[in-house]
This record gives structure tokens, sequence and C-alpha cells, in this order.
């Protein structure tokens, strides 16, 4: 059974990819929907399957390993074919170095590396030629950014993963995707105390619809790389262009 794997599904841009999946792979024939909170989960479940669309609802804690070895066990008593693998779970806090606290800094290294890493590692033998990984990337992944400076080197590493992934399983014909988005009004801004804060009350904002739809649609094309609003793309350029140490300046929030 073709089978859609989405993490971090039961909020924000998660829930918008869990919203629009099947407009753009329609082929898939059921969902799993891997989140925290087992109240919303249930409930997203519950409307899904109202619209005839198969679920299995997972209340999985990623930044806890031995949420791996649920997962996998799941897959060895389902062996489903992996069609589309959305790696979205994930969180960013604002904070100086030395001043926020050590479980916030790690909990970023925990979810938006390692998870995404061991979720994909173990999806891989599951899927086949023309499956799809789309990975949740940020602006932030161009260059450091000061006071974010944990939260933008792990999504450096989610950008360089996607792209060497795309190459190496490329042979099996899964191609590998990431999108890379500015700023949402999503729950991730408030939890992350980054609402309002300098420079994010400039930049322009992302729509989550939006950015869900065109990810996905990107995923399907086997785009690489994804950065929606023309805004971003000018970004991602002028940090490719610029040194590090003058875009570090230019990003201090």
């Amino acid at each position: 059974m073709k089978t859609a794997v989405i993490t971090g599904a039961s909020s924000g841009l998660g829930r918008e990819f869990v919203r629009q999946f099947y407009s753009v792979f329609p082929e898939i024939e059921r969902v799993w929907l891997i989140a925290r909170r087992t109240d919303r989960l249930q409930e997203l479940a519950e409307q899904l399957e109202e619209k005839g669309i198969s679920t299995l609802a997972l209340p999985l804690d990623l930044c806890d390993t031995m949420s791996f070895t649920a997962y996998q066990e799941h897959l060895v008593e389902e062996q489903p074919e992996i069609a589309l693998l959305v790696n979205n779970a994930g969180c960013g806090y604002l904070g100086n170095i030395g001043e926020i606290d050590t479980v916030s800094q790690t909990r970023m290294i925990d979810l938006n590396l390692r998870a995404l890493t061991a979720i994909t590692n173990l999806s891989v033998p599951y899927m086949d030629k023309g499956s799809r990984i789309l990975n949740v990337s940020s602006i932030a992944s161009f260059c450091p950014t000061p006071r974010m400076t944990v939260y933008s080197a792990t999504k450096a590493y989610v950008s360089a993963y996607t792209i060497g992934a795309a190459e190496e399983l490329k042979a099996k014909g899964i191609t590998v995707t990431a999108v890379c988005p500015g700023p949402m009004a999503t729950e991730f801004l408030a939890v992350g105390h980054v609402v309002d804060s300098r420079p994010f009350e400039l930049l322009p904002y992302c729509d989550q619809v939006q950015v869900a739809g065109g990810a996905l649609r990107a995923a399907r094309a086997g785009q690489t790389i994804y950065t929606p609003r023309l805004f971003y793309k000018f970004y991602r350029l002028l940090a490719k262009l610029t040194p590090a140490k003058l875009m570090v300046k230019l990003t201090k929030t």
C-alpha cells in the first residue's frame, strides 16, 4: 500500500502537508501521522478517515530515541511502500549561547538533526523508485544567524544532507527535496520566543498554505532545493555571494 509518512503532523506547516498531500500525490492510499500530541493526532486522523483516507496515528516524541525503535517496529509489522516521507518535525529557540537553557539548545539538535536522520534512514529500505523525501529546512540554512546559531546550524545540516542524499539515492530512483521558507505565522515562532524580535518583524512572512503546496509540488517534480518567495530566492543568492562574516552581521537579530 502506497504510504505517506509525515512528522510534526499535528500543527502548523505539518498539518498543512497533511491537508494537501493527497491533491499532489493522489496515488497514496494511506498516511502515517507522527507527532507528540495524541489528542491532536487523533482528531486529524478522524478528519482524514471521514474523507476516505486511511491513517495510522503514531504519537511519538522524536527527541526520545526509543521512538525510532517504535517506528521501526511499525515498519516491520506493516511493510508499507513509502511513496512520500515528509520530515517536518523541528523546533527553534532564540537566545545567545550561554544564556539560553541547555535543554532548548540540545532539543534543536535532537529534533532537527537526529530525528530527521534516523527517520530517513529507517524509511529508505521501504521506498521504491519514484518515492520522494521532503525535508523542511529554512532560510536560516543559508548563513549563520546570531542568537539563532544552533538553529541555523541545524538547518544548514538539513539542506546539506538533502543535497547529498539526493545524489546518493538517485540510483534508487528516490528524489530528495528541501524546502527553505522564511518565517510563517505558526506556533513555531511563539514556542521559540521569536515573535516580534529583530529582524523577524521586518521580514516578509511566508504563507504556510502556499509553502506546503509549493513544497509538495517541488518534491513531485524532483527539485532539490525549493525556496518560496522572490525575496528569499534573492537572499539565498546574496548569501552565496557575500562573505559569511559580513552576512552574519547583516542577519544579527
